[in-house]
């Protein structure tokens, strides 16, 4: 259940520094880098995969059936 609340909260951040961006992009002047938040997103993602390849490596996400496992 944690991996499930895991991924759902990085995929927020994701999205929410997306938002973040926009600002940025649109005005095209600002004191933050836009690579900043592009970054992070990037980051973020490669986190997600990551994590999502080790719960499907260690049987925690179950991709027949579309439930996560917990294991007590």
């Amino acid at each position: 259940m944690w991996l499930k609340a895991l991924l759902v909260c990085l995929l927020i951040f994701i999205v929410l520094n997306l938002f973040r961006a926009l600002p940025v992009m649109l005005k095209g002047k600002s004191d933050v880098p836009m690579s900043r938040y592009l970054g992070r997103r990037v980051m973020f993602s490669v986190l997600v995969f990551i994590l999502l390849l080790i719960g499907l490596a260690t049987g925690i996400i179950d991709p027949i059936r579309g439930r996560i496992n917990c294991k007590n």
